[in-house]
């Protein structure tokens, strides 16, 4: 049956229109995302606002999922830009195609290059605390200072990883966290790999202490032979120059900023989850120094909505990965931080290497927030199941909007597909809500990424 046209008012302006005006069962808090596709009324949606003032999730978090071409990226900008409206900042950290860039730029943001010849990232970063760290109190900065050891010492984990497709062995991890201790006690700037590289061949005591060459310098440079070997070639091998310096552009965190990672080769796939999972470690390391900052009341407090798109290309570089990202991401509920992830299909997480990593990775999902779904084909059903509840009905829907579009016989054109901005708002075992995503006039200009097809 046809929907009549629906309008909504206060309780004073439409009281003589009584019975005829009925209470709606969509959320109404949060960034307008669209028009719900079964009665036309309005749903509100973002992570930030249904965990903070609706209290609808138990974690500000969302993952979405869809196939290419149906909207997930147009929907994600919906909600940054909706959320700027509100002061909290976005945080795009590697926008692989770009998708990001137009937006963060008409948002008055900051856009960071990264790549060959681009600009470099320092995989040690620690933010911006130190600049403020002897006004922050003591048992605050030694939290600080700890926290920025561990991300160094798992980003540079994390890179050796991806460097040799094979991960550090023990003995490697206790060297480069001893080097790490060094440095922090010699240097007063932000350390670099080069910097990490010295401390091994200088071979101080402490650092040969945890390698157990049994006194023997001979058989301590044997020990350490293939982790110099892989650091050097950090600085100039198959990761160019993108890690071989301090951070050629630090990050803002008063306002939106998108780290443009699109000039980097998709078949150089090493480089492009090595440069992934140091944006991502960046921006993380940077939120905490800000609520570090908010805690000694030094600065105003802030959320931030972290974006991290094509996820599967980090967790898909290597056995262990999926560790490694867990250990970046998952503390967004105690840092004030709201967080999106998209991938394509659950085949990008099923296709990992071993068992061990794919349940790991439905883990994202289990754990996010809401899981927003666009159109899936039937196959992914199965291992979409096993971490979302979905009845029927909603298999049917998710199914019937990745059929493909029509064609005009006529002009020869072809249509919208028929999943074009659907999408299906899943929180726990609780009926989905679906929502055609409605953009205004002002949103269409920064949603066109087809550009390089244009004449």
């Amino acid at each position: 049956m046809p929907v009549p046209q629906e309008w909504r008012g206060t309780s004073m302006q439409v009281c003589g229109l009584w019975p005829f005006s009925i209470g709606s069962g969509t959320p109404m808090v949060g960034v307008p995302f669209g028009r719900h596709l079964l009665t036309g009324s309005t749903v509100c949606f973002d992570p930030i606002s249904w965990f903070k003032r609706a209290h609808l999730i138990a974690n500000p978090s969302a993952f979405f999922m869809g196939l290419p071409g149906l909207g997930k990226s147009s929907a994600v900008r919906h909600l940054i830009m909706g959320l700027a409206a509100v002061g909290v900042h976005s945080m795009v950290l590697g926008d692989l195609k770009p998708d990001y860039v137009d937006l963060v730029r008409v948002l008055g943001g900051q856009v960071i290059e990264v790549g060959r010849g681009r600009g470099r990232i320092n995989p040690l970063d620690s933010g911006a605390w130190p600049a403020s760290a002897g006004d922050l109190p003591r048992k605050l900065r030694k939290e600080l200072r700890e926290d920025a050891h561990g991300r160094r010492l798992t980003m540079l984990s994390s890179l050796v990883h991806l460097a040799r497709n094979a991960p550090p062995t023990d003995r490697e991890e206790a060297i480069l966290d001893r080097a790490l201790l060094v440095l922090g006690k010699r240097l007063e700037r932000t350390p670099v790999i080069g910097d990490v590289l010295d401390v091994v061949r200088q071979a101080p005591d402490n650092v040969r202490e945890v390698a157990i060459d049994r006194g023997s310098l001979d058989r301590y440079r044997d020990i350490t032979e293939g982790l110099e070997a892989t650091l050097a070639g950090m600085l100039s091998g198959r990761f160019g120059d993108v890690f071989s310096g301090q951070t050629t552009t630090p990050m803002d965190l008063d306002r939106p900023v998108v780290f443009d990672v699109s000039s980097i080769n998709e078949n150089d796939k090493a480089l492009e989850a090595a440069v992934l999972m140091c944006c991502w470690s960046y921006g993380f390391g940077q939120i905490n120094a800000a609520n570090a900052l908010a805690d000694a009341g030094l600065v105003a407090r802030r959320h931030y909505l972290v974006v991290m798109d094509e996820i599967w290309r980090a967790l898909r570089a290597g056995h262990g990965m999926v560790d490694r990202f867990d250990a970046i991401t998952r503390l967004n509920r105690a840092t004030g931080t709201g967080q999106v992830m998209i991938t394509h299909t659950m085949k990008d997480l099923e296709s990992l290497a071993s068992e061990e990593d794919r349940a790991k990775a439905r883990g994202f999902i289990e754990r996010a927030g809401a899981v927003v779904c666009g159109g899936l084909p039937g196959t992914e059903m199965t291992a979409l199941t096993k971490a979302v509840t979905l009845s029927r009905v909603e298999q049917d829907m998710l199914t019937g909007w990745q059929d493909p579009p029509t064609w005009d016989s006529t002009t020869g054109e072809e249509g919208d597909p028929p999943g074009l901005g659907k999408f299906l708002i899943k929180v726990g075992g609780r009926p989905g809500i679906p929502v055609k995503v409605t953009l205004t006039p002002s949103e269409l200009d920064v949603n066109d990424t087809n550009k390089r097809w244009q004449a």
